[in-house]
């Protein structure tokens, strides 16, 4: 059954007292969806989001080349969903707002290892 289900129609699946989301919030939201889309990138973010990587490391773990993996990062980071910090002659790469974390655990929780639409729980 899904969270739906019980729901008469015309009634809100979120409740509460949430206003309304601003046109400011829905371009900013949109933009940061759109940023995510890339699955290169959004395996980035996964990664990222478990822990520091640099880019070499990165590149390895996602299969792509160096080049590549700066373009993304460096979207990533004007975009501001990562930081990076030096450490010797690297810099390191990390997610550090909890809300970013929360929406990729989600997203990860919810669909399957192949590609479909987690059952519910």
């Amino acid at each position: 059954m899904t969270k739906s289900a019980g729901r008469r129609a015309g009634e809100p699946a979120i409740t509460g007292t949430e206003a309304e989301p601003t046109a400011p919030q829905l371009t900013a939201a949109a933009a940061t969806f759109a940023l995510l889309s890339s699955p290169a990138r959004l395996h980035l973010m996964w990664l990222i989001a478990h822990g520091s990587y640099d880019v070499s490391t990165l590149a390895e773990r996602v299969g792509i080349s160096i080049a590549t993996v700066s373009q993304h990062l460096a979207k990533l980071r004007l975009s501001g969903v990562i930081t990076a910090r030096r450490e010797g002659r690297r810099h390191l790469y990390t997610v550090d707002d909890p809300h970013i974390v929360a929406l990729l655990t989600q997203i990860f929780e919810h669909i399957a290892p192949d590609g479909s639409v987690a059952p519910e729980l």
